[in-house]
């Protein structure tokens, strides 16, 4: 079995579902089953350096208030599965092409799954900057990716991005998490529960 998990780096609820992926595969132990990560921008329009976050909010809610019910109901939703999300600490809204390419990257050492977690953590758990070269070649070296390495692959593939974001719309995929399993569709941060029965039913 195949699943693609189209999600952004920036996106707490894609976050909580690939942890709720995460929980439901462990019932799988014995399955083959590969999780193949596909790069999603919420915001494909994103200057390269970010913006502000308190003007992100304005732009995309009218206000920091007004994103307020919705940031609660995801941090509560993550706390509930053991996610202690941070937001407050959050500064910059960052562009995620060179996070995007980061995890693209470490699937050449099958390394994506653990710095797509890192990736995740570092913004909404530690309220960095993950647009930052210096951030995300902390994240790489840690998963033993050395940073010429990364260097030298986002100055070759810094237009792939766009291309399955492309994709994404030709299949009509407009928000993330997005689960694609074996030619099923499931949309939305999907409890582990909902996920494994889910993948349990659409198994050979």
């Amino acid at each position: 079995m195949k699943i693609k998990v189209y999600a952004d780096t920036i996106c707490g609820w894609c976050f909580i579902g690939q942890t709720n992926l995460e929980k439901a595969l462990e019932d799988f132990k014995d399955k083959k089953i590969e999780v193949e990560h596909i790069p999603f921008q919420l915001n494909p329009d994103m200057p390269e350096d970010g913006i502000p976050r308190s003007d992100y909010l304005n732009i995309k809610f009218g206000g920091k208030e007004f994103a307020a019910p919705m940031y609660a109901s995801m941090t509560q939703t993550a706390k509930e599965i053991g996610l202690s999300f941070n937001l407050e600490k959050i500064n910059k809204t960052p562009n995620t092409v060179l996070s995007h390419l980061l995890i693209l990257l470490a699937k050449e050492n099958g390394k994506e799954n653990d710095v797509k977690k890192d990736i995740y953590t570092s913004y909404f758990i530690s309220g960095e900057d993950i647009g930052d070269r210096e951030v995300l070649i902390k994240i790489a070296e840690k998963n033993n990716i050395s940073k010429e390495n990364f260097i030298n692959y986002i100055s070759k593939n810094s237009q792939i991005i766009s291309s399955y974001q492309k994709k994404a719309k030709e299949k009509n995929i407009s928000g993330v998490p997005f689960f694609e399993i074996e030619n099923q569709y499931v949309s939305g941060a999907q409890s582990s529960e909902y996920l494994r029965n889910f993948i349990k039913e659409n198994l050979n």
